[in-house]
């Protein structure tokens, strides 16, 4: 039997979003000024959550943890990134590379069964008003978060797992901006076919799952919104739910996008622009529509500001 001589790969160079010189400097200032729009406005969301009273709500609380959740995983992706355009050759290690990975895939599952999780809460809410307070209890609402955090993270840890212990012994070079599964599993010299049935299982079923709670919920809410005899409670239902479905149909619709496009369509670029638009722009938008859209948190936000309160915001999160 002929042995392959494979000497392992011991580090990764990101190819970035481009190659042309003349645009990298012009790429690096729009993605870090979204980048630090998006580290202001989801930590100024959850610090606003925090210091207001009247947002100590269960649908604040999923609206915080979802804010948390859009800061870390463009953390994650976009300092990276910005180096691409900084450095002839963005070099990042094997291990940072997997710690990338596994942490990209966990909070944007995550991300994924915490819409779900905040589409049950606006169901209770729309459907059942009167024992809203009752169903989404403070333990509820607790192990509604937590299931989402532990199946994430276990999720990223397993297909982190089972890439990194596949054998690169080809070239070192992945054609992206971060390090992503399928453009990992084509450097890759070992049999990926028990891996991407893997990802396809994994991926279907929390995709699945989740769009289908979100539906089912959205269903029974528009039903509800219809039922109503009031022109103004059925616009102020469909404004409590209205940001949220927004968010659900930008993030789902990318993900569809992405993922369940024919292949004759399928490339390296048409993956790049969908992957900066749901692990740059989407973490942006979540706090600004949240923002715009909902009439609780603008009225905490200019409370905050004619009250002169932010060095008092800031204080609190350094607690």
């Amino acid at each position: 039997m002929i042995q392959i001589n494979c000497t392992r790969v011991t580090e990764f160079i990101l190819v970035g979003l481009t190659d042309r010189q003349e645009l990298k400097m012009p790429l690096f200032l729009v993605f870090l000024s979204i980048y630090l729009f998006t580290v202001a406005g989801n930590l100024g969301l959850i610090l606003l959550i925090r210091t207001d009273a009247r947002l100590n709500t269960p649908m604040y609380f999923f609206l915080s943890n979802l804010a948390f959740v859009d800061f870390c995983y463009s953390s994650v992706i976009t300092p990276k990134m910005l180096g691409n355009f900084l450095y002839k050759q963005n070099v990042i290690s094997f291990n940072a590379c997997a710690t990338q990975l596994g942490c990209f895939l966990a909070f944007m599952t995550a991300e994924c069964l915490l819409l779900a999780s905040m589409a049950y809460d606006r169901y209770v809410a729309i459907c059942n008003p009167l024992l809203y307070m009752a169903v989404m209890s403070p333990g509820i609402c607790i192990q509604l978060v937590a299931l989402p955090y532990g199946y994430s993270f276990l999720v990223a840890l397993f297909h982190t797992i089972l890439t990194f212990r596949l054998s690169y012994c080809h070239s070192n070079i992945i054609r992206h901006f971060y390090c992503d599964d399928m453009p990992l599993l084509r450097l890759t010299c070992s049999d990926t076919h028990s891996k991407q049935l893997w990802i396809f299982a994994c991926a279907g079923i929390m995709f699945i799952s989740s769009l289908l709670t979100v539906f089912i919920s959205y269903m029974y809410i528009i039903s509800a919104i219809l039922r109503m005899h009031s022109a103004e409670g059925r616009r102020k239902a469909f404004s409590t739910c209205g940001s949220h479905m927004l968010v659900v149909t930008i993030f789902y619709g990318t993900l569809i996008f992405m993922y369940l496009q024919p292949s004759s369509h399928h490339s390296l670029e048409t993956d790049k622009v969908a992957s900066v638009f749901y692990t740059v722009v989407i973490p942006m938008l979540n706090p600004l529509i949240y923002s715009l859209r909902n009439k609780e948190v603008k009225e905490a936000l200019k409370k905050v500001i004619s009250n002169g309160n932010l060095a008092f915001v800031f204080v609190k999160l350094r607690k």
